[in-house]
């Protein structure tokens, strides 16, 4: 009896281990659109792909896109940007978001960026002033592991991030998730939703 109840008990474990690494590994799907409808923590989605349904977890942090300008990026700013990589070593920037203080050190880091084809994004803090130039602003960003000098031409959209709420939760508003997960039931569920206010649509 003894030894039955040791197997079954192995046989659990390694059940329950199986099915949390499965959870752990579960891929994450990148989402764009406008939100339809707002049902408590459920968003009904309009998406390129369709109508998606969303669930936000019960401690999703909720972040307000609103419309900046290079006027507000100092020495010390924390801020990332989608780029293309020159043949200079610069980047030439395709958009620049810059982070509240609250998020501070976020994707810290430079890397490829999937959904832009032989892009990048790099998350760093400018270093020194902002240099205008005949391309545009030039700014210097360094994270953890180097440094990476970033173009930003006239017309990049430059966006500031901010700690938002529900209430910027609304039809019409448009929206972008990094990483969702897919339910067995074909809706998705994430912990993060960056959310435009007065039109603004987050990259």
């Amino acid at each position: 009896m003894k030894t039955t109840l040791k197997f079954m008990l192995a046989g659990s474990l390694v059940a329950a281990t199986v099915a949390l690494a499965s959870a752990q590994q579960a891929p994450t799907v990148r989402m764009r659109g406008t939100i339809e409808k707002v049902d408590g923590n459920t968003l009904t989605l309009k998406t390129r792909d369709g109508e998606a349904k969303l669930s936000l977890t019960g401690n999703a942090t909720i972040v307000a896109v609103v419309k900046a300008t290079m006027a507000e990026v100092k020495e010390g700013t924390f801020l990332g940007s989608a780029a293309m990589p020159q043949p200079d070593g610069s980047q030439k920037a395709l958009e620049v978001h810059i982070f509240p203080e609250q998020m501070r050190g976020t994707g810290e880091g430079h890397r490829p960026y999937a959904p832009v084809p032989n892009s990048t994004m790099t998350n760093g803090t400018a270093s020194g002033a902002t240099v205008a130039g005949v391309d545009g602003s030039t700014i210097l960003l360094k994270f953890k592991d180097g440094e990476k000098k970033i173009v930003v031409p006239p017309n990049v959209p430059i966006t500031r991030y901010e700690i938002g709420s529900a209430a910027d939760l609304k039809a019409g508003a448009a929206f972008t998730v990094l990483a969702a997960t897919r339910k067995a039931d074909g809706s998705y569920e994430a912990a993060r939703i960056n959310v435009g206010r007065d039109g603004v649509t987050p990259q």
